[in-house]
């Protein structure tokens, strides 16, 4: 990926810090975009550094266009044209039922994952298309394949994610652009934590390893796996496609 330039949203920690880190050791220029948190996308940009990579923290709330087109703008004046733009920004949702769901909430999720992600792409994709190569990754969530209750806005933020991502797979084929999305299990981080807390009670997600499918939940890492294969010269023919990163899910 030598000569490639990527934004990652949410960039600086948990999934975000993992993909972050494996784009530059494979040879990209990593934009590592933040919201509130600025000490972890300076020490994810300082690992990437030292280990002789390109990186620079852009902090932006992707749910607000004007802050999103002013970092766009400083990424190609820093580094060059986006040629990967992986969307991986993301909040949870409180865990209420849609009668109890403040309409704040819903749309601070919904803006969050699905006007920041079209946002995004509106402002990267036109430079995008002036290069041999693009891609967009769109990090969503086995959520959306079980809707379940209690979870309305963070279900409909990733349904629309979703959307948007194969909508555009097949405006932006003809310009050598593939958009592909990456939906992970429960993943070991700060989110994870805080979710399985809320939900079952369990403080350290290691206590799961035995009932996970290979016998350890997933890690930041193999969700950046799947990550580095579709943005890759080895993918050649594969977009508009959804790739489950969860194990094979439940046994």
């Amino acid at each position: 990926m030598q000569g490639r330039v990527a934004l990652v949203t949410g960039g600086g920690r948990g999934v975000g810090r993992a993909i972050s880190l494996a784009l530059a050791a494979d040879g990209a220029a990593v934009a590592v975009n933040y919201r509130r948190d600025k000490a972890a996308a300076d020490e994810t940009v300082a690992e990437i550094r030292t280990g002789g990579g390109t990186a620079v923290a852009y902090g932006a709330s992707v749910d607000d266009y004007d802050q999103n087109a002013a970092m766009v703008a400083e990424v190609e004046a820093d580094l060059g044209a986006i040629g990967i733009l992986v969307h991986n920004a993301g909040i949870a949702s409180r865990g209420m039922s849609v009668v109890d769901t403040e309409p704040d909430e819903l749309r601070r999720v919904m803006a969050t994952h699905a006007l920041g992600p079209h946002y995004l792409s509106r402002l990267a994709i036109p430079k995008m298309r002036t290069l041999d190569r693009g891609d967009v990754v769109m990090i969503s969530s086995v959520a959306t394949r079980g809707l379940s209750a209690n979870g309305a806005p963070y279900n409909m933020g990733k349904t629309a994610l979703e959307a948007l991502a194969v909508t555009l797979s097949r405006e932006e084929r003809n310009n050598g652009i593939r958009v592909n999305i990456v939906a992970p299990g429960l993943v070991e981080t700060e989110m994870g934590r805080r979710l399985m807390k809320a939900t079952a009670g369990v403080t350290d997600l290691r206590t799961l390893d035995s009932a996970s499918p290979f016998g350890r939940v997933c890690q930041p890492e193999d969700v950046a796996n799947v990550v580095r294969f579709l943005v890759s010269e080895q993918n050649t023919y594969v977009t508009g496609q959804k790739i489950y990163c969860d194990g094979g899910g439940p046994g």
